[in-house]
């Protein structure tokens, strides 16, 4: 397809994820060169970024630190090159879960209850000020990377020093136990709400990527109204931060049927146990279509 012109996907890294982003990224080139776009894959840990200038345009497949937190997408705006997915602002601040918390807090939208974590927290308190069980995550992660679910008392200090093995910003989180939610975004849509059923303590890293006994729900088994009330939420929650082109909003579920809205991811997986193709084929859309749609919203500004 010539009106894309040469287009790079990005993919490798240097982060924590990047064997995720190898596979996303591969399938996602594969797909566009099966499409007959003039597409190549570029890893920026192993080739200099002004090689980009030979591109029009970029499709962002990298995940985690340098992929999504605005730093590739700041180096692509300086050298006017289009590129898929949220700008520099938002991409930063979506990989910023504390943040992210503090902008939805500030509009209303509703969040787990949490606290910041460092050397000199009281942990004793933090466990009976938020109950147990705590998830204790590192603030500029992706993929589950060093979490810990606390579900004993005294446990906390350790969770809190394995996540700062990972980041110097450490968020402690009430466990909430509902039901864990996702919206992907497409454009201006928000797709079907796919429920996730890990089957092991967590949608952890493994769940996510390596196991086949993960549930995936779509539809979700939620009343449509409730449904539809909750991606436009999502859609809101998304909005809020500057994000565009594509994504995909987590949220939480208590027993008593409320929401919270936990992250916001600005580069999605596109691997096979991904979720925003799960929920794309819900809605009539291939994956093979997905991609070119994704591309075509790629921009700068």
């Amino acid at each position: 397809m010539s009106d894309f012109g040469k287009v790079a996907v990005l993919l490798g890294g240097q982060s924590a994820e990047r064997e995720v982003s190898l596979n996303s990224g591969g399938r996602v080139l594969a797909a566009l060169q099966r499409q007959g776009v003039d597409a190549q894959a570029f890893d920026p840990a192993q080739r200099k970024l002004d090689e980009l200038i030979a591109f029009d345009r970029v499709f962002i497949a990298l995940h985690g630190r340098h992929g999504e937190d605005g730093t590739i997408q700041g180096a692509l705006e300086l050298m006017r090159i289009p590129y898929t997915g949220s700008g520099v602002m938002a991409s930063a601040l979506g990989m910023d879960k504390w943040r992210t918390k503090l902008l939805w807090r500030a509009v209303g939208l509703p969040i787990p209850e949490f606290a910041m974590l460092d050397a000199t927290s009281d942990f004793a308190a933090v466990e009976r000020e938020l109950g147990l069980p705590i998830f204790v995550k590192p603030d500029c992660e992706g993929s589950s990377i060093g979490i810990t679910k606390v579900k004993q008392a005294g446990q906390l200090a350790l969770a809190y020093q394995d996540a700062a093995k990972h980041d110097a910003l450490v968020l402690a989180e009430r466990g909430i136990g509902g039901g864990e939610y996702t919206v992907a975004i497409l454009g201006d849509q928000a797709l079907p709400i796919i429920k996730i059923e890990p089957a092991t303590e967590f949608y952890d890293y493994e769940a996510k990527y390596l196991r086949d006994d993960t549930a995936y729900r779509c539809p979700c088994g939620l009343p449509e109204a409730r449904e539809l009330e909750l991606r436009a939420q999502a859609l809101e929650a998304f909005r809020v931060l500057g994000c565009r082109g594509w994504g995909r909003v987590d949220f939480l579920m208590d027993e008593a049927g409320n929401a919270y809205f936990l992250e916001v991811n600005t580069s999605p997986g596109m691997t096979d146990h991904s979720l925003v193709p799960m929920a794309a084929r819900v809605a009539g859309i291939s994956y093979d279509q997905l991609v070119l749609r994704v591309l075509a919203l790629a921009t700068l500004g």
